[in-house]
């Protein structure tokens, strides 16, 4: 007798094995899930734009003898002394508590030797960092850890945090287990116990009272230091120009592929918009108030190739800065550690519990055995490669749009491959010259 068919299993979209697990997860425990690291849901994202190189009516750069420059000044609007950079690729803010004192040392020596910047993040600023990086941002951020005037004079750009990309609207978190009595004595906290950074700031409300924040910081500082202010992507047109009515030097935004240390996974995938739907709306906010490349725009989530900063600059930004990109070359999530991965019930391109203080690779952790595996100076070489290969890909992609510097890359070399890119970043879908909502229906 012939068997009866059966249809084969198929897995649900809605109720996958990964929801399924997470609803397990939240049942067994009862609290969210935390973690680090960026979102992983797929998005629209620089991948989905491509450049057109010149041919007939663009007149290309021979790459082996004309100039490509790319140097960036930061901070130009009022600052005495404005951060003068030789690549528009920056380091983004990771503090040291959610990094090692070796990895921040790392982050620090690969940017002076690419001839760029770095930040501080959360927790206030080492002697390890603010010796190895000739260009140092220190983040103002509303927990205020770590924070004091001598340091703010130490630095050479100030960068007032608002939101951050992974979290908008949201504080940041370090668990007990990374506290150590150093961590613990910079941000005047018990060891061992969580830290929640507020999500707004103590002292000022709105962009009226942040005016004065800014004038505050500008009296303590001499009027030197260029003042940053940093927002994750949420309401990128708005929140530019109210950071501009307030004051700033220069606009950081951060977009939604932008990583944390440790925050809600609910919150890391589900607020925020992506990185290429914030920077067209902020860079029109800079146009209306006449102020585009008076008042800096710095660019982050998500970035990871001299493609993406080419594409960044293309559509008005002026500089980008990387994280997770910058993490990764100077050792996290490195497969040589599969075994150890493996042992914490994860792999080493999935794992994102940096928030546990277990990082096999020793950037992430505050573990003293664990730290011993960075060695600060080849990690910063390593960086320092990382970021020449990204200058030298930007610089390729600008001449080939025949360009002497990358900034004069424009909407205009760009198409799109995807509707949702094309409406986002406002450029033509490729093979016509429709942008939906601008032209046609």
């Amino acid at each position: 007798m012939e068997k009866t068919p059966h249809t084969l299993p198929r897995e649900s979209y809605t109720f996958s094995s990964a929801v399924n697990a997470e609803i397990r997860r939240a049942a067994a425990t009862g609290i969210y899930d935390i973690r680090g690291a960026g979102t992983k849901r797929h998005l629209p994202h620089f991948d989905d734009l491509l450049f057109l190189g010149a041919s007939m009516s663009r007149y290309p750069l021979e790459g082996y003898r004309e100039k490509c420059d790319t140097s960036v000044t930061l901070g130009t609007r009022f600052a005495k002394k404005p951060i003068e950079l030789k690549i528009p690729i920056t380091i983004a803010g990771m503090s040291f508590g959610a990094l090692s004192a070796p990895a921040k040392e790392a982050l620090g020596r690969g940017a002076t030797m690419a001839g760029t910047s770095t930040t501080t993040g959360d927790g206030g600023m080492t002697d390890e960092e603010r010796g190895h990086s000739e260009k140092l941002v220190y983040q103002y951020l509303p927990s205020r850890y770590g924070m004091n005037p001598d340091d703010l004079r130490r630095a050479d750009a100030i960068e007032v945090v608002i939101g951050q990309g992974a979290k908008p609207g949201g504080g940041g978190m370090l668990l007990g287990q990374k506290i150590t009595q150093r961590v613990a004595d910079m941000r005047n906290l018990p060891v061992g116990i969580d830290q929640r950074s507020a999500c707004r700031h103590p002292d000022w409300t709105g962009p009226d009272d942040l005016e004065i924040k800014i004038l505050e910081l500008r009296e303590i500082t001499n009027w030197e230091k260029p003042i940053y202010i940093k927002v994750g992507g949420s309401r990128p047109y708005y929140d530019t120009a109210l950071a501009v009515k307030a004051g700033a030097d220069v606009v950081v935004l951060d977009g939604m592929q932008g990583g944390t240390a440790a925050t809600q996974d609910v919150f890391i995938e589900n607020v925020g918009l992506p990185t290429l739907a914030c920077i067209r709306p902020a860079v029109q906010a800079l146009q209306d108030l006449g102020m585009h490349r008076k008042v800096q725009l710095v660019v982050s989530g998500g970035i990871r190739s001299g493609a993406d900063v080419a594409k960044a600059l293309a559509l008005g930004a002026d500089a980008v800065s990387i994280g997770t990109a910058a993490l990764i070359a100077i050792g996290e999530l490195d497969p040589k550690w599969g075994a150890e991965y493996a042992a914490l019930g994860t792999t080493a391109d999935a794992y994102d519990d940096w928030h546990e203080g277990k990082d096999p690779a020793g950037i992430t952790t505050q573990d003293p055995e664990l730290m011993k595996r960075v060695d600060p100076e080849e990690a910063g070489r390593r960086l320092r490669n990382y970021l020449a290969v990204m200058t030298l890909e930007t610089q390729t992609i600008a001449r080939a749009c025949g360009h002497n510097h990358v900034h004069n890359l424009e909407p205009e070399d760009l198409v799109a491959l995807t509707m949702e890119a094309a409406a986002m970043a406002q450029v033509p879908l490729a093979g016509t010259n429709w942008i939906p909502g601008k032209t046609g229906l």
